[in-house]
């Protein structure tokens, strides 16, 4: 919570949830299919604690098949950090990934037309 001449400012839970998964969403390799991106959005990916002006995150993601998962997940909680750090002022000090799944969505739809053209 920050304060100033007017008086305070406090950013909701779901507010920095929200930031933190449309911040997850950016990074290449994470499954973007409208139920996952619209679980994450509602915040059930993303679980937060903020104490004082210290925010820890849990995030709850899906990774592209073919995707090196200690690389996109290393993208996500630096984008995380800088994202949510940057637009409300407050100190990240943990970004907990957590790999759901791996997306096999794009191998099933190129053999789905393969096998079409046959």
């Amino acid at each position: 919570m920050e304060e100033n001449k007017f008086g305070q400012v406090k950013i909701s839970n779901d507010v920095i949830a929200t930031i933190a998964g449309i911040a997850a969403l950016e990074v290449d390799g994470i499954e973007t299919s409208t139920t996952f991106t619209d679980k994450l959005l509602k915040n059930n990916g993303v679980k937060i604690q903020v104490d004082d002006d210290d925010v820890s995150l849990d995030v709850m993601i899906v990774i592209k098949h073919g995707k090196p998962i200690p690389e996109v997940a290393a993208k996500v909680q630096e984008n995380i950090k800088n994202t949510v750090e940057t637009m409300t002022g407050l100190v990240v000090s943990q970004v907990n990934i957590h790999v759901q799944g791996i997306s096999f969505k794009k191998e099933k739809v190129e053999k789905e037309e393969t096998s079409k053209k046959s």
